[in-house]
C-alpha cells in the first residue's frame, strides 16, 4: 500500500507557517462534498479527493495520475516538529515546505531551516508567502497563483519578479538551484518556488499540486509500506491529559498499531516498553486541549497518521524517541540504532538540556559546526546537578562552564546554584538564538581569559639606563630608563645581556606619578631593591625582561597575536640570551 507523505512546514518566525496550515485546513474544509479533513494528533490529513477538487485539472495537465491517498501535514510548525520526526539516517518527514515572507526574504531561522533540511537530506519546496503585501496587489479571489497573476498590473508583476529573483539568488548562495515552479525544466535539479498568500489563498492550488506531484514522482518507493506490518513512528510530544494520565503523541510512518500492542521507546538512560491501553484521535475540527472529551477512541491505526497513546509506563518516554511495536526481543538494539550517536559527548564541553531528542540532535550538530563541544546532554528541565557539572568545566576551559537550555525551564535549586556559583544558564526557545547567545558568551570568556593571561604573563621588554639620572644608589636603587622596545611592568625581573638577574622592578614613576607599566618610547624612573647603582647597574646599560619558559612558549605559539613585529624580534633575542646563559 502507498501511504500519504508526511510534510513538515518550516521557516522563520512570523513568515506565515501557522497561517499556511490554517489556510490549507480552511481550504479543504470548504470542499464540502469531499468531507473536509481528518484531524490527527499534531497533523492534518488532506484527502486525495480534496486535492483533486482544488488542483486536479493542473495535475492532469502535467500528466500526473494521482495514486497517493492524500497529504499529511504536520500541524506543529517549526524545527522541533521536524527534528522529532527522525529515523535512522535522516528524517521520517518525506517533504518539507519552507515558508519565506517574500517581503523580507531569508532571515536567520530560514537559513537554519535550510541547513537542517540539508543535514537530513530532506527534499523541500519554497512557499514564497505574502504576495498580497506586494504594493498594488489585487486579490483575485482565486486559489490559483497563475490566475491571480494575470489580473495584476505590469508594475506589480515586475515587483514580484524582482523579489523572486532575490530569493533565487539567496537560495543559490546556500548551494541550491531554484526557479519559479512554472518555469522549472527539471524538478530533480531545481528547487521549486511557489508564490502564495496564506491570507487570501492565492497560490494554494499550485502549492498542493507541486507537493502532490513531487511526492508521487520521486517518493513513491519511500511511500510503499506494509500496512499490516509492525508499527514504526516517532514521539512528537508527551503530555498529561486529565482522565488519561501520561500520554504520548505519535506520528506513525510505517505499519499498524492496535490496542494491547506493546511498544518500545527510549528513556533518558535506557529503552523501555509499555502496553497500549488506549489510542485516541481528536474529534474533527476540535482544538486539542487537556481533556479526554475532545477525543474519540480507535482500536487500530495505519500509517501515515498521528495518534495519542495512553498506557502505563510512559512517564519516562522522551519526545523525539523512535516508537517500535515489540514483535521480538531485538527491540532494544533497534531503538539504540535509531538513536545513533545523539547522546555522544566529549570529556570537556557545555552542558546541553533540551525538550526532545530531535532538538538535542539538531543543536548538537550546530554546536559541532561552530567547533564547540558538549560534555553532557539530556532531556528535561535544568537541575542543580547540571549547574554543578558546568562548574566543573571551569578548570578545563571557562567557555564550557555554562548550561544551554532549549525550550526547558530551570528548577528552583538550579537557579539558586546558578546564582551562588556564577554559572550562567543560557535559555531560548529558538535554536539559532541559543547558539548565537552562547557564541557571545564564549567570546566574552575568551576576552576575559586573554586579559587575565595578559596581566600575569611576562612580555618581552628592553630598557636602557639614562645617563646622569640616578636618584638613589641602593635600597632601593632608583634611576631613569628609556623603554627601547616592548613593555615592562611592576614585578618584572630584569636581566643583563649575559642573562644574569639584576633585580625585580619594585615601582615605576613618571614625574612622581606611580605607574603599573610602561611601553616603547616611555622615559620613566624605576626602583629595584637588589642592585646597587654603579655596580650591578650602570649608565647606558641595557636590561631585558626575564621571561619564564612557559610564558615564552605561549608567546611563540597561541599568544603570538599579542606581540608586534619588534616584540617578536625581542622575544627571540631574550630567548638567545637565556640559552647562552645556561
Amino acid at each position: 500500500m502507498i501511504r500519504q507523505p508526511i510534510i513538515v512546514v518550516m521557516g522563520h518566525v512570523d513568515h506565515g507557517k501557522t497561517s499556511l496550515l490554517d489556510r490549507i485546513r480552511s481550504t479543504t474544509i470548504a470542499a464540502k462534498e469531499a468531507g473536509g479533513i481528518t484531524q490527527h494528533i499534531g497533523a492534518s490529513e488532506v484527502p486525495i479527493d480534496v486535492i483533486e477538487k482544488i488542483c486536479g485539472p493542473m495535475l492532469q495537465s502535467m500528466g500526473t495520475k494521482i495514486t497517493i491517498p492524500g497529504l499529511l501535514f504536520i500541524d506543529t510548525p517549526g524545527h522541533e516538529a521536524f527534528t522529532n520526526l527522525r529515523k535512522r539516517g535522516g528524517s521520517a518527514s518525506d517533504l518539507a515546505i519552507l515558508v519565506v515572507d517574500i517581503t523580507k526574504g531569508f532571515e536567520p531561522q530560514t537559513i537554519e531551516a535550510v541547513n537542517i533540511l540539508k543535514e537530513y537530506k530532506t527534499p523541500f519546496v519554497i512557499a514564497a508567502n505574502k504576495i498580497d503585501l506586494v504594493t498594488g496587489w489585487i486579490n483575485s479571489k482565486s486559489k490559483s497563483f497563475v490566475s491571480a497573476l494575470e489580473k495584476q498590473s505590469t508594475g506589480v508583476k515586475q515587483d514580484l519578479e524582482n523579489r523572486i529573483f532575490e530569493l533565487i539568488g539567496r537560495v543559490s548562495e546556500l548551494g541550491f538551484t531554484s526557479e519559479r515552479f512554472d518555469r522549472i525544466k527539471s524538478f530533480q535539479k531545481e528547487l521549486a518556488i511557489i508564490p502564495i498568500s496564506a491570507k487570501t489563498g492565492e497560490g494554494i492550488a499550485e502549492l498542493l499540486m507541486v507537493v502532490t506531484g513531487l511526492s508521487q514522482r520521486f517518493l513513491e518507493m519511500k511511500l510503499n509500506i506494509e500496512v499490516k506490518g509492525p508499527g514504526k513512528g516517532n514521539i512528537l510530544e508527551k503530555k498529561e491529559v486529565k482522565g488519561l494520565g501520561t500520554t504520548i503523541d505519535v506520528i506513525l510512518y510505517d505499519g499498524t498499531l492496535r490496542i494491547n500492542d506493546t511498544i518500545a521507546f527510549a528513556t533518558q538512560d535506557s529503552v523501555a516498553t509499555a502496553k497500549i491501553k488506549a489510542m485516541l484521535k481528536p474529534k474533527p475540527l476540535q482544538e486539542i486541549r487537556e481533556s479526554a472529551s475532545k477525543f474519540f477512541y480507535v482500536d487500530e491505526v495505519h500509517a501515515a497518521s498521528g495518534i495519542k497513546i495512553s498506557g502505563n509506563g510512559l512517564d519516562d518516554a522522551m519526545p523525539g524517541s523512535p516508537v517500535l511495536q515489540v514483535t521480538n526481543q531485538d527491540y532494544e538494539s533497534k531503538i539504540r540504532a535509531e538513536l545513533g550517536d545523539v547522546f555522544k559527548t566529549e570529556k570537556n564541553g557545555v552542558i546541553l538540556k533540551a525538550d526532545s531528542i530531535g532538538s538535542l540532535e539538531a543543536i548538537s550538530k550546530l554546536i559541532e559546526s561552530e567547533k564547540f563541544k558538549v560534555s553532557r546532554k539530556s532531556i528535561g528541565n535544568v537541575t542543580k546537578r547540571d549547574v554543578v557539572d558546568a562548574f566543573s568545566q571551569i578548570s578545563s576551559d571557562p567557555i564550557y562552564a555554562v548550561v544551554l537550555a532549549f525550550n526547558v525551564q530551570a528548577d528552583k535549586e538550579a537557579q539558586e546554584a546558578s546564582f551562588d556559583s556564577g554559572i550562567k544558564i543560557i535559555s531560548s526557545d529558538i535554536i539559532y538564538k541559543l547558539i548565537d547567545d552562547y557564541k557571545l558568551f564564549a567570546d566574552e570568556k575568551r576576552r576575559e581569559g586573554a586579559k587575565r593571561t595578559e596581566s600575569r604573563i611576562v612580555f618581552p621588554g628592553k630598557i636602557e639606563v639614562v645617563p646622569n639620572s640616578v636618584f638613589r644608589v641602593s635600597h632601593p636603587a632608583i634611576f631613569g630608563v628609556d623603554v627601547v622596545a616592548g613593555r615592562i611592568k611592576v614585578g618584572y625581573i630584569m636581566i643583563n645581556n649575559v642573562g644574569e638577574i639584576v633585580g625585580k622592578i619594585k615601582g615605576i614613576q613618571n614625574e612622581k606619578n606611580p605607574l603599573e607599566s610602561a611601553k616603547t618610547g616611555d622615559r620613566i624612573a624605576i626602583s629595584m631593591d637588589e642592585p646597587a647603582f654603579g655596580r650591578q647597574v650602570r649608565e647606558g646599560q641595557v636590561l631585558y625582561t626575564r621571561i619564564p619558559d612557559e610564558d615564552e612558549r605561549m608567546l611563540k605559539n597561541e599568544l603570538q597575536h599579542l606581540l608586534n613585529d619588534s616584540e617578536k624580534e625581542l622575544l627571540l633575542k631574550i630567548s638567545e640570551i637565556k640559552k647562552n646563559s645556561r
